[in-house]
């Protein structure tokens, strides 16, 4: 059975309250069920706007896209994602990833780990906070956290704060097929530097990470939702422009940005089918994008579909 379609919008300005609170209260009129923050050196907390958005929007779930893991220590992560959950009714998702930008560490002198030992210290974190957030208590002898913790202080509203959990690699989808309730595609991949790009945007990479993610989960895999943080949208006039323009860019031919999941520009019609299409083959029904006004017609055209 497929799973409704949902829709998240990821905010720009977090530093502002005026614009902020405008924001996430146009998202929720315009039909969003969820506001996302980020999560990044040199930019506001992640975690402050969202308790702001949730108090301008009752109902209105928030949460960070994603946070950078190794600038986070699993206790205090989890003080700090129970408190928010209960400022807000239990209304939080909890993003996570490995982190990615190696300027971020330069700037700040934390590490950053090669990539086993970025997701190894993922794994291990998430099963922390899974203890710390379901039973307020954990004790951990592992490779990068010992914890004897026998109360966190403060428990969460919902019983199961959702994990949400972002990356590409093979090994990122492992621990996802463990933890996650959302596993959401980026698409991205990354060079030494930490710099991103559309190396992962072919709908055929994204269907071997589904895949993946059902291989590893087992049974556990009809539980965990398939989301995509879509990286471009363009609804109305002027698409094929934009999408011309964006393949020169991104140097990728039009007919992958036709098919990929993290561009959605077209007519309104033009981008329900690919939405509907994209829930038939790659199982993804969660779409997180950036334009608030400009993909609400879609909103509105898919919802309670």
């Amino acid at each position: 059975m497929e799973r409704p379609f949902r829709f998240g919008l990821q905010l720009r300005e977090l530093g502002d309250l005026d614009t902020l609170v405008a924001a996430a209260q146009d998202a929720a009129r315009l039909g969003y069920a969820e506001v996302f923050s980020f999560d990044h050196i040199g930019r506001p907390d992640p975690f402050v706007p969202l308790v702001v958005a949730a108090d301008a929007v009752p109902g209105l779930r928030v949460g960070p896209l994603v946070l950078n893991n190794e600038l986070h220590h699993p206790a205090l992560l989890a003080r700090t994602a129970a408190t928010v959950d209960a400022l807000t009714g239990g209304r939080l998702v909890l993003g996570l990833g490995t982190g990615y930008d190696q300027s971020e560490h330069d700037a700040t002198g934390i590490p950053l780990r090669p990539p086993g030992p970025r997701v190894r210290r993922l794994a291990e974190s998430l099963g922390a906070l899974r203890s710390l957030l379901d039973d307020g208590a954990a004790t951990i002898d592992g490779e990068f956290h010992q914890l004897a913790l026998d109360d966190l202080g403060v428990r969460p509203v919902q019983p199961h704060v959702p994990f949400l959990i972002g990356g590409h690699g093979r090994q990122v989808v492992g621990v996802a097929a463990r933890f996650a309730d959302i596993f959401q595609f980026t698409g991205l991949t990354h060079g030494e530097d930490g710099a991103p790009t559309p190396g992962g945007f072919r709908l055929a990479d994204v269907l071997r990470r589904g895949e993946w993610l059902d291989e590893a989960a087992g049974a556990r895999g009809d539980r965990i939702e398939r989301s995509a943080l879509v990286q471009v949208t363009h609804v109305g006039s002027g698409a094929d422009a934009a999408l011309d323009e964006l393949g020169a860019s991104f140097e990728v031919d039009r007919a992958l940005l036709d098919e990929t999941p993290f561009v959605l520009a077209g007519t309104v019609e033009q981008v329900v089918d690919k939405v509907e299409r994209l829930r038939a083959t790659a199982g993804i029904n969660h779409f997180v994008v950036r334009e608030a006004e400009g993909f609400a017609p879609v909103v509105t055209a898919l919802a309670g579909r």
